[in-house]
Protein backbone atom coordinates (compact mmCIF):
# COMPACT_ATOMS: atom_id res chain seq x y z
CA UNK A 1 0.00 0.00 0.00
CA UNK A 2 2.69 2.43 0.96
CA UNK A 3 4.94 1.24 -2.36
CA UNK A 4 1.82 3.20 -4.26
CA UNK A 5 2.79 6.36 -2.70
CA UNK A 6 6.67 5.47 -2.86
CA UNK A 7 6.01 4.64 -6.69
CA UNK A 8 3.89 7.92 -7.71
CA UNK A 9 6.47 9.89 -5.64
CA UNK A 10 9.23 8.89 -7.58
CA UNK A 11 7.49 9.27 -10.96
CA UNK A 12 6.77 12.92 -9.91
CA UNK A 13 10.73 13.36 -9.16
CA UNK A 14 11.56 11.77 -12.81
CA UNK A 15 9.51 14.55 -14.23
CA UNK A 16 11.32 17.17 -12.10
CA UNK A 17 14.26 15.47 -13.82
CA UNK A 18 12.48 15.92 -17.04
CA UNK A 19 11.62 19.52 -16.57
CA UNK A 20 15.30 20.45 -15.57
CA UNK A 21 16.65 18.65 -18.53
CA UNK A 22 14.62 20.39 -20.98
CA UNK A 23 15.04 24.08 -19.03
CA UNK A 24 18.72 23.28 -19.52
CA UNK A 25 18.74 22.43 -22.67
CA UNK A 26 17.22 26.24 -23.85
CA UNK A 27 20.69 27.73 -22.09
CA UNK A 28 23.16 28.52 -24.97
CA UNK A 29 26.53 26.52 -24.75
CA UNK A 30 28.13 28.41 -27.47
CA UNK A 31 26.92 25.63 -29.53
CA UNK A 32 24.28 26.27 -31.87
CA UNK A 33 21.12 24.22 -30.86
CA UNK A 34 17.43 24.80 -32.10
CA UNK A 35 16.49 23.82 -28.73
CA UNK A 36 18.07 27.63 -27.57
CA UNK A 37 14.52 29.00 -29.01
CA UNK A 38 11.89 26.32 -27.59
CA UNK A 39 11.24 28.97 -24.84
CA UNK A 40 10.45 31.85 -27.09
CA UNK A 41 6.63 33.01 -27.89
CA UNK A 42 6.01 35.62 -30.40
CA UNK A 43 3.35 38.49 -30.41
CA UNK A 44 1.66 36.79 -33.12
CA UNK A 45 -1.15 38.98 -34.18
CA UNK A 46 -2.66 39.28 -30.59
CA UNK A 47 -1.50 35.48 -29.49
CA UNK A 48 1.50 34.55 -27.76
CA UNK A 49 2.54 31.73 -30.05
CA UNK A 50 5.51 29.67 -29.85
CA UNK A 51 8.21 30.31 -32.06
CA UNK A 52 8.48 26.45 -33.11
CA UNK A 53 4.97 26.84 -34.02
CA UNK A 54 6.11 29.77 -36.29
CA UNK A 55 8.72 28.33 -38.13
CA UNK A 56 11.33 25.73 -39.05
CA UNK A 57 14.20 26.03 -36.94
CA UNK A 58 17.49 24.40 -37.84
CA UNK A 59 21.38 24.33 -37.22
CA UNK A 60 23.05 24.02 -40.71
CA UNK A 61 26.42 25.45 -39.28
CA UNK A 62 27.80 25.03 -35.65
CA UNK A 63 27.39 28.63 -34.76
CA UNK A 64 24.40 29.77 -36.73
CA UNK A 65 20.49 28.99 -36.73
CA UNK A 66 18.14 29.64 -38.80
CA UNK A 67 14.39 30.23 -38.89
CA UNK A 68 12.21 29.77 -41.80
CA UNK A 69 8.90 31.34 -41.11
CA UNK A 70 5.73 30.19 -42.72
CA UNK A 71 4.81 33.72 -42.81
CA UNK A 72 7.38 36.29 -43.51
CA UNK A 73 5.33 38.96 -42.52
CA UNK A 74 6.10 38.04 -39.39
CA UNK A 75 9.84 38.32 -39.47
CA UNK A 76 9.81 41.75 -37.65
CA UNK A 77 7.31 39.88 -34.52
CA UNK A 78 9.86 37.11 -34.25
CA UNK A 79 12.93 39.28 -34.40
CA UNK A 80 11.79 41.41 -31.82
CA UNK A 81 11.08 38.19 -29.43
CA UNK A 82 14.37 37.06 -30.16
CA UNK A 83 15.43 40.22 -29.10
CA UNK A 84 14.12 40.83 -25.80
CA UNK A 85 14.78 37.26 -24.69
CA UNK A 86 17.39 36.66 -22.43
CA UNK A 87 19.86 35.02 -24.96
CA UNK A 88 21.83 37.43 -25.93
CA UNK A 89 21.31 36.75 -29.69
CA UNK A 90 21.00 39.43 -32.59
CA UNK A 91 18.84 38.32 -35.63
CA UNK A 92 19.82 39.22 -38.92
CA UNK A 93 17.21 38.13 -41.91
CA UNK A 94 17.32 38.45 -45.55
CA UNK A 95 13.67 38.82 -46.07
CA UNK A 96 13.01 34.69 -46.37
CA UNK A 97 15.23 33.46 -43.48
CA UNK A 98 15.92 34.80 -39.83
CA UNK A 99 19.59 33.91 -39.17
CA UNK A 100 20.98 34.10 -35.49
CA UNK A 101 24.82 33.83 -35.07
CA UNK A 102 25.83 32.06 -31.60
CA UNK A 103 28.92 34.00 -30.64
CA UNK A 104 31.76 32.47 -28.34
CA UNK A 105 30.92 32.60 -25.01
CA UNK A 106 32.92 35.34 -22.87
CA UNK A 107 34.09 34.22 -18.97
CA UNK A 108 31.68 36.84 -17.55
CA UNK A 109 28.86 35.08 -19.38
CA UNK A 110 29.89 31.79 -18.85
CA UNK A 111 29.71 32.34 -15.13
CA UNK A 112 26.36 34.13 -15.56
CA UNK A 113 24.70 30.42 -16.99
CA UNK A 114 26.75 28.70 -14.57
CA UNK A 115 24.82 30.87 -12.01
CA UNK A 116 21.32 29.81 -13.92
CA UNK A 117 22.33 26.50 -14.00
CA UNK A 118 22.49 26.44 -10.38
CA UNK A 119 19.48 28.60 -9.68
CA UNK A 120 17.48 25.85 -11.92
CA UNK A 121 19.02 22.88 -9.99
CA UNK A 122 18.40 24.34 -6.32
CA UNK A 123 14.90 24.67 -7.48
CA UNK A 124 14.56 21.01 -8.60
CA UNK A 125 15.81 19.80 -5.30
CA UNK A 126 13.52 22.20 -3.64
CA UNK A 127 10.55 20.45 -5.64
CA UNK A 128 11.58 16.59 -4.99
CA UNK A 129 12.15 17.73 -1.26
CA UNK A 130 8.66 18.78 -1.14
CA UNK A 131 7.86 15.57 -3.23
CA UNK A 132 8.85 13.51 -0.67
CA UNK A 133 7.62 15.81 2.13
CA UNK A 134 4.00 14.87 0.49
CA UNK A 135 4.92 11.42 0.59
CA UNK A 136 5.76 11.58 4.15
CA UNK A 137 2.70 12.84 5.43
CA UNK A 138 0.54 10.67 3.73
CA UNK A 139 2.83 7.86 5.21
CA UNK A 140 1.91 9.52 8.50
CA UNK A 141 -1.95 9.80 7.58
CA UNK A 142 -2.06 6.55 6.51
CA UNK A 143 -0.85 5.33 10.00
CA UNK A 144 -3.16 7.56 11.76
CA UNK A 145 -6.09 6.06 9.96
CA UNK A 146 -4.20 2.85 11.65
CA UNK A 147 -3.65 1.17 7.61
CA UNK A 148 -0.07 1.43 8.62
CA UNK A 149 2.16 0.48 11.51
CA UNK A 150 4.44 2.42 13.07
CA UNK A 151 7.15 0.39 11.90
CA UNK A 152 5.78 -0.14 8.09
CA UNK A 153 5.83 3.99 8.50
CA UNK A 154 9.32 3.93 9.32
CA UNK A 155 10.01 1.61 6.35
CA UNK A 156 8.36 3.62 4.37
CA UNK A 157 10.14 6.84 4.96
CA UNK A 158 13.60 5.44 4.96
CA UNK A 159 12.77 4.10 1.45
CA UNK A 160 11.30 7.62 0.19
CA UNK A 161 14.79 9.06 1.80
CA UNK A 162 17.03 6.62 -0.96
CA UNK A 163 14.34 7.46 -3.34
CA UNK A 164 14.82 11.43 -2.63
CA UNK A 165 18.55 11.06 -2.36
CA UNK A 166 19.11 9.10 -5.49
CA UNK A 167 16.74 11.87 -7.31
CA UNK A 168 18.73 14.54 -5.86
CA UNK A 169 22.38 12.64 -7.08
CA UNK A 170 20.83 12.80 -10.74
CA UNK A 171 19.68 16.09 -10.55
CA UNK A 172 22.85 17.15 -9.29
CA UNK A 173 24.45 15.07 -12.22
CA UNK A 174 22.47 16.94 -15.10
CA UNK A 175 23.45 20.76 -13.44
CA UNK A 176 27.13 19.23 -13.43
CA UNK A 177 27.09 18.07 -17.11
CA UNK A 178 25.46 21.58 -18.15
CA UNK A 179 28.13 23.65 -15.97
CA UNK A 180 30.62 21.58 -17.55
CA UNK A 181 29.45 22.27 -21.11
CA UNK A 182 29.58 25.59 -20.54
CA UNK A 183 32.76 26.50 -19.23
CA UNK A 184 34.43 24.26 -21.50
CA UNK A 185 36.02 26.66 -24.38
Amino acid sequence: MYKDVIKSAEDRMKKTQDVLKRELQSLRAGRANPQLLDRITVDYYGTQTPLKQMANISAPEPRMLTVSLWDVKAIPMVEKAILQSDLGLNPANDGKIIRLVIPELNEERRRELTKIVKKNAEEARIAVRAIRRDAIDQFKKMEKDSILSEDERFRAEDEIQKVTDEAIKVVDSIAEDKEKEIMEV
